[in-house]
């Protein structure tokens, strides 16, 4: 039901934001929010709710750019001791990794293909479609599909 929001919602944040490729990838953060909110009350409007939480991390990543914008580098320098992963903190982003891969394992070729370029080749929707051979929307609902089934199967070995 969400996935029918996608493309209207990229739209309306190119038409803010003036990028599209931050819009797809806030777009992206807003699905993934709200595909793994805790919470098991449904939501009562669905539009809405992703259209808010979109809103949500536009606004949070102005004020974060706005606040280091305003830090020292000295200030930022001795805050990198704190983002220095600790040997066991290291291991859970390894077994995360892991699952993550094994997870993508499962996902047919295209669907597989389609997340990988987007999220680590950084490649756009249009090219995405373009160097697979399929429709933007097919590409569109690909990612949404891997995200959602990464989402559910890490969740899945968690709870083991």
């Amino acid at each position: 039901m969400l996935e029918n929001y996608y493309r209207e919602l990229v739209c309306f944040l190119n038409a803010k934001l003036g990028n599209r490729q931050v819009a797809e990838d806030v777009v992206h953060d807003a699905y993934v929010r709200v595909l793994e909110r805790s919470s098991d009350t449904p939501i009562e409007q669905p539009r809405a709710f992703l259209y808010r939480t979109a809103l949500n991390l536009v606004i949070d990543d102005h004020r974060r750019n706005a606040l280091r914008q305003a830090e020292s580098l000295e200030v930022l320098d001795s805050e990198e001791r704190y983002f220095t992963p600790s040997p066991h903190s290291t291991l859970d982003h390894g077994q995360r990794l892991d699952m993550l891969q094994r997870a993508l394992a499962e996902l047919a070729p295209l669907c597989r293909d389609s997340f990988l370029l987007r999220k680590i080749e950084g490649m756009s929707h249009p090219e995405i479609a373009e160097r697979l051979g399929i429709s933007k929307a097919l590409v569109e609902k690909h990612i949404v599909n891997a995200m959602r089934h990464c989402r559910q199967r890490i969740k899945q070995w968690d709870a083991h």
